[in-house]
């Protein structure tokens, strides 16, 4: 049985992806009057300027939208929520001068907003809307005039299998069909775009991948050569007026043309680094005084000693067939059609599709001869999207009748918005804690339920990976094959001795599959030596890596560390209220922290008013103090180069050279091939909790 388990908790999975964009792509980052029926705001300029290092991105957005209309107006600025990001910054220009808001109670925020517009002041607020999307509301916005804004979001950035990647989000994800009933869309800008990147590695990078913006201008920077670990990317379109604070652009040295960029696709930025680099543990820190509190970000990327496994198995393909998933349809059904043709015929499968209900195509299972194979995809291709989306019935109806004897694979193929029969998330989780559920999901598109998915990941120790429309699918998925194909790292535990440390993040780090890092977040008091052990099982053994390091005095060239540490505690918070129902001290703790360290949530906004009203209100600068405080940091750090976080040299933890895609006995093999299936989709490896001793 145990090794059941084992086979049960590995078993090796291929992907192969066919993927056609949507046909009709609306964009985001828009700004449309409220309450009229008026056109959206032209976009007169758009500029974005990233900054990838240290483990973590920061992405500053400069838009200038011009109202052609004869009235004043409130307008609402809309812009999808990129993945793990948290916005510390919203700036509106008020008589040509830039007010950085500040974070309030929700309720409290929309009253101070609604009191400076009633008296005809200038004003603006930021509200997350659900899990889809930050929306800004600005007021007013003069006849025949600009309006200015700035958002500035930070996030975590992950290297997998050692490719790096970096996504900024322009595509509406097309499921909220309310929502796209209401907004008219205007995704030219009319006189200047431009986005820049400037990636920072501290370990070398041997080549940068825009895959659907191959005229952008990627360069190493001036005197690297073979070890580059520093690079600038560029993608401009018209004459730059917006630079400033030191900010550069591409476009500042372009002829302006007559040519316009349109906002309707997602920008996707790849680095690989370069081979034979060893595991590492990285560490950055903020503390500000000898004797205060520290905070630390941990970057652990393993070395490679997880082994490739080859298993036979069935198949539970659960599809969605709603109408959110039209000019989605024919690329799921090309995709199946593939995977099920690279079916070794010992292989068994189901078919089950969902919409407004669930239906099962096959008789239960089925060899994956050639004939059931076509005979079943051609069944598919009779069918047509329609209805809305029981996701809960069609994940149900995949999981009952797993024989628990075989080694299992439930793909669901879906944009993961459940708006039919039981949508509650607390649901979909006991569901899986039911059934021991291995889940790996592949989130597809800006509107996909992402919270949803990626509990639901949580709770069965599988792992998410997100997947834009403009990504490179057929790569993306090779990843995901390589971790689908080797041991995986489980019930993973970090300890550190020596040194106070509390309020570690994530509360439940779960498993670790090949290639992925693992970032951990916490506060420490004090300074000097400490040993740091992460441990955990492989294949039900017990396997654990040590090393030894110091924690620093002070230092403060990192300060955006705090809001990466709030950010993923309020994760840990909203995880607990989404399981087991809301409480008041989880949400107070949420709203707390929230407004201590700047961060717009679903218990908080961000609220601008001039900054003689912020003081009528009573409301602190905080926010603007640890804006300027992180503006300083950033303007060192640019001074003082690339520089390495590694804090494990003297003592290794890994014995290993890092995972790389394809390495270590590969992508596997059997009748499969390197790749094998999705569009976007959740993949599940099943054993029942009544066979598992």
């Amino acid at each position: 049985m145990k090794t059941l388990i084992r086979m049960l908790s590995s078993v090796s999975v291929y992907l192969v992806a066919s993927f056609v964009t949507v046909q009709t792509v609306s964009a985001a980052g828009l700004m449309t009057p409220k309450s009229s029926n008026l056109n959206a705001l032209s976009i007169k300029e758009h500029h974005v300027n990233v900054v990838i290092e240290d483990g973590y991105a920061i992405t500053r957005v400069d838009q200038v939208f011009y109202n052609s209309h004869d009235t004043h107006l409130e307008a609402v600025y809309s812009f999808p929520v990129p993945e793990k990001a948290s916005v510390g910054e919203f700036t509106y220009w008020i008589d040509g001068k830039p007010v950085t808001g500040e974070v309030l109670e929700k309720k409290k925020a929309r009253e101070v907003y609604e009191q400076e517009k009633a008296q005809g002041r200038e004003t603006a607020l930021t509200e997350q809307d659900d899990y889809k999307a930050f929306e800004s509301s600005v007021y007013p916005v003069r006849p025949k005039q600009d309006v200015k804004i700035r958002l500035v979001y930070i996030q975590p950035v992950h290297v997998d299998l050692g490719i790096g990647s970096y996504v900024y989000p322009l595509e509406e994800g097309g499921v909220d069909e309310e929502k796209l009933a209401f907004w008219s869309y205007n995704d030219a800008v009319t006189e200047a775009f431009s986005f820049n990147v400037d990636l920072r590695s501290s370990y070398p990078v041997d080549g940068v991948r825009l895959p659907k913006h191959p005229q952008a201008v990627v360069t190493p920077k001036q005197g690297q050569t073979t070890t580059v670990q520093e690079w600038s990317i560029a993608l401009a379109n018209g004459q730059s007026n917006v630079a400033e604070e030191g900010a550069a652009t591409a476009t500042q040295s372009a002829q302006k043309t007559q040519a316009v960029q349109n906002l309707n696709q997602d920008i996707v930025v790849y680095w690989r680094h370069q081979q034979g680099l060893p595991g590492t543990i990285d560490m950055i820190t903020h503390k500000e005084s000898k004797n205060g509190r520290g905070t630390f970000m941990m970057t652990v990327t393993p070395g490679d000693d997880l082994s490739a496994i080859n298993q036979g198995r069935d198949w539970v393909f659960v599809l969605d067939l709603s109408g959110s998933m039209q000019g989605k349809y024919q690329s799921l059904i090309e995709g199946v059609k593939k995977g099920l043709a690279k079916l070794n015929p010992n292989d068994r499968f189901r078919v089950i599709l969902f919409n407004n209900a669930s239906r099962e195509l096959t008789p239960g299972y089925i060899n994956a001869t050639p004939e059931h194979v076509l005979k079943y995809t051609q069944q598919l291709e009779n069918t047509q999207p329609t209805g809305g989306t029981n996701l809960y019935a069609g994940l149900e109806n995949g999981i009952r009748g797993l024989d628990s004897d075989r080694a299992s694979a439930i793909i669901l193929v879906t944009d993961g918005v459940a708006n039919v029969g039981i949508t509650e998330k607390k649901q979909f989780l006991k569901l899986l804690e039911r059934y021991d559920v291995r889940l790996f999901t592949f989130v597809m598109g800006n509107s996909a339920n992402r919270p949803l998915l990626d509990g639901m990941t949580k709770v069965s120790n599988g792992f998410a990976m997100s997947v834009s429309n403009s990504d490179d699918i057929v790569g993306k998925l090779l990843l995901a094959t390589d971790k689908l194909t080797h041991e995986a790292f489980h019930d993973i535990d970090v300890k550190v001795d020596g040194v106070k440390v509390k309020d570690m993040t994530p509360d439940r780090i779960g498993s670790l599959y090949r290639g992925q890092q693992l970032i951990v977040f916490g506060h420490y008091w004090g300074d000097g030596e400490a040993e740091v052990t992460i441990s955990g099982k492989v294949s039900g053994q017990k396997k654990s890596y040590q090393t030894t390091f110091d924690f620093p005095e002070t230092s403060t060239l990192n300060p955006e560390v705090e809001r990466l540490w709030a950010f993923a505690t309020i994760e840990d918070l909203q995880n607990k209220i989404d399981y087991l129902g809301e409480d008041a001290d989880s949400k107070q703790a949420i709203v707390d922290l929230a407004k201590e360290y700047g961060l717009v949530t679903p218990y908080t906004s961000m609220v601008i008013v001039r900054e003689e009203v912020f003081a009528q209100h009573n409301i602190e600068r905080n926010n603007a103090k640890r804006v300027a405080q992180e503006h300083q940091a950033q303007q060192q750090r640019a001074a003082s180069g690339v520089r390495s976080n590694r804090v494990d040299t003297a003592k290794p933890a890994f014995q290993t050279t890092r995972s790389y895609p394809g390495s270590s006995g590969g992508s596997g093999g059997g009748a499969f091939g390197p790749v094998l299936i999705l569009i976007l989709g959740v993949l599940f490896l099943v054993r029942r909790k009544t066979k598992v001793e």
